[in-house]
C-alpha cells in the first residue's frame, strides 16, 4: 500500500484539493484498495478550519467529490507513516526539513511527477484557483502514473 501525504502552508486550499484529486483519481481506476492518502498544512493559521470555500467550488464545477475536512498541522511522526510526502512549493519543504531529516527521500514537489518541475502558486493569494487545479490535477495524474509504474501512461491529464 502507497501512503501519500499531499502538504501546503494551510490546508484548505492546494493539499485538500490533491487530497480529493487524488482519491477521484484511484477511485476511477478501482485502485483505491493500493493507497492511503492525507494532507496537512506546515502552519498553524488554519488549524481546525474546513476547505477553502473556492476550492470546493472548483472541486464541484470539476465534478471532484469532496468531504469534510478539518485543517492539521504535520507532526514529526506523520515522516516515518508515510511514504511519499508531497508539498506544493518549495518553501514547505524547507519548513519540514527544519522538523525532520529526511534520509528517506519521502518529500517531494507535486509536479516532480509532470514536465514542469516548480511551484504551484497558492490561489488563496493568486485567486486563480483554475490555474491551482489545473497544476494540481497533472501532478496528481503524474504521481498516479508513477506509483503505477506507468511513467508515460495514456491516462487523460486533464479534466
Amino acid at each position: 500500500m502507497h501512503k501519500i501525504l499531499f502538504i501546503c502552508y494551510g490546508n484548505i486550499c492546494r493539499s485538500p484539493m490533491a487530497l480529493m484529486i487524488f482519491k477521484d483519481i484511484i477511485k476511477r481506476e478501482q485502485k483505491e484498495n493500493l493507497f492511503f492518502c492525507d494532507s496537512c498544512a506546515t502552519s498553524y493559521e488554519e488549524i481546525g478550519n474546513d476547505i477553502y470555500p473556492p476550492v470546493k467550488k472548483k472541486l464541484e464545477e470539476k465534478k471532484i467529490p469532496f468531504s469534510n475536512h478539518q485543517a492539521k498541522i504535520f507532526q514529526e511522526e506523520d515522516y516515518h507513516q508515510f511514504d511519499f510526502i508531497i508539498v506544493m512549493e518549495k518553501s514547505n519543504k524547507e519548513e519540514l526539513l527544519r522538523l525532520v531529516e529526511d534520509k528517506e527521500k519521502k518529500i517531494h514537489l507535486l509536479l516532480e511527477y509532470t514536465k514542469e518541475v516548480r511551484d504551484i502558486e497558492d490561489p488563496w493569494y493568486t485567486r486563480d484557483f483554475e490555474k491551482a487545479y489545473q497544476d494540481i490535477y497533472a501532478g496528481c495524474v503524474g504521481l498516479y502514473q508513477y506509483l503505477m509504474g506507468n511513467h508515460h501512461g495514456k491516462m487523460e491529464n486533464t479534466k
